[in-house]
């Protein structure tokens, strides 16, 4: 049996990418077909965490000699392939580029899971130097690797034609969601204490790329018809942000519902929930927003999640959302755009068999993305790079 050593953030640690490698191991290791996974978690700066028995090495994110130290671990170990668990913000250095260290030194077979996927002309590049260093850093990253996974048609496209990395290395494997049930949303809002409230929802961890306040200013109009609206925002400050800033966002969100007066028809959730809590509160969800301000995004936990559940999606046209959401799938709105949320959102209450045909539409759509499928496709990827 292939024994694969997985190196990603990992809980506890609060991180979308601890969250996934999480789902995506275990839902390996139920298939029962490779050696149980091992992970190499990579640790912020000043923490600690109490990692469970799979946790076998760590990486100390701003320390370059950890990543020369544990590429030597690996390579005189037992170890047949290694899956990076990427995103620029995970790794130390210009870009992340600590991680290069890393994948120069191991003499295994790896493979990268890119999570974000930036075009070489993005608004995200502050200089011509910020853009030429991330260049290297992804130009790099697909010399070295074995594989790089993508979740997006979208992502395939930018790093063969951006970057030139070899289009037989790239492989389309979508984000996981748990195989979650068709339901109706009444009877899990009954058990929430919700009964009768119509539910927006909105879950991840806060940050102001997140654009919550252009959901909450969508609000005033949609109340005046529909009162019994309730728009839940669920889940904590980013550690990275409440590092930075302390609680400076969820202040003003919290000051600008005050404002508006929606203290009736806005409810935080400031913990990070468990996959069952979120789920009943996904299955209690009218309608879903996802507002994000950048567009450059091309995965998005939430979404996939939402898709999952069958439910209707009012989105940004991020890259992630403009793939997964087409055909029907989901509503588009514009950035930045209070507007354009309260549009989307009274369409979809005015107009329930409309509603009700694009949650059926997400639901069929996620089926390939339910986390027993993903992992297959991770395993025979494995397979296929080993041989």
């Amino acid at each position: 049996m292939l024994d694969v050593l997985y190196v990603s953030s990992y809980t506890p640690r609060e991180c979308g990418i601890a969250t996934f490698t999480e789902d995506l191991t275990k839902s390996i290791d139920a298939l029962h077909v490779l050696k149980p996974a091992s992970i190499v978690s990579v640790n912020d700066p000043s923490s600690s965490y109490n990692y469970g028995k799979e946790v076998v090495m760590q990486l100390e994110e701003d320390d370059k000699r950890t990543y020369s130290r544990v590429a030597d671990r690996i390579n005189s170990s037992d170890y047949d392939l290694i899956n990076v668990q990427h995103e620029f913000g995970l790794f130390g250095g210009d870009w992340g580029d600590y991680l290069l260290t890393f994948l120069r030194k191991l003499s295994k077979n790896s493979i990268t899971t890119m999570h974000t996927t930036l075009s070489p002309d993005s608004e995200v590049f502050q200089s011509p130097e910020s853009a030429a260093a991330h260049d290297s850093v992804v130009k790099e990253i697909g010399r070295i690797s074995s594989a790089v996974v993508v979740m997006t048609k979208m992502a395939a496209d930018i790093l063969k034609e951006g970057y030139g990395v070899d289009a037989d290395k790239i492989k389309i494997i979508p984000h996981g969601c748990p195989p979650m049930p068709f339901v109706p949303s009444d009877p899990e809002k009954e058990a929430l204490g919700l009964g009768g409230r119509t539910v927006l929802a909105t879950f991840g961890l806060l940050s102001r790329d997140k654009g919550i306040e252009n959901a909450i200013k969508a609000l005033p109009e949609i109340v005046k018809e529909w009162p019994d609206i309730l728009y839940l925002v669920i889940g904590e400050t980013h550690p990275k942000v409440r590092l930075n800033e302390g609680e400076k966002y969820r202040n003003a969100l919290l000051r600008l519902v005050k404002d508006l007066e929606l203290r009736g028809n806005v409810r935080f959730h400031n913990r990070f929930l468990s996959k069952t809590e979120l789920i009943q509160y996904l299955h209690a969800t009218d309608v879903y927003i996802c507002p994000y301000v950048k567009k450059e995004q091309l995965s998005s936990g939430t979404v996939t999640y939402a898709l999952g559940a069958g439910k209707a999606i009012i989105s940004t046209p991020f890259y992630y959302a403009q793939e997964v959401l087409a055909g029907g799938r989901g509503l588009l709105c514009e950035f930045n755009s209070p507007v354009s949320i309260t549009e989307g959102i009274r369409q979809l209450l005015k107009h329930p068999e409309q509603k009700a045909h694009m949650e059926k539409l997400a639901y069929e759509y996620s089926r390939q993305m339910t986390w027993p499928r993903v992992a297959t496709k991770y395993v025979s990827l494995f397979r296929e790079v080993i041989r």
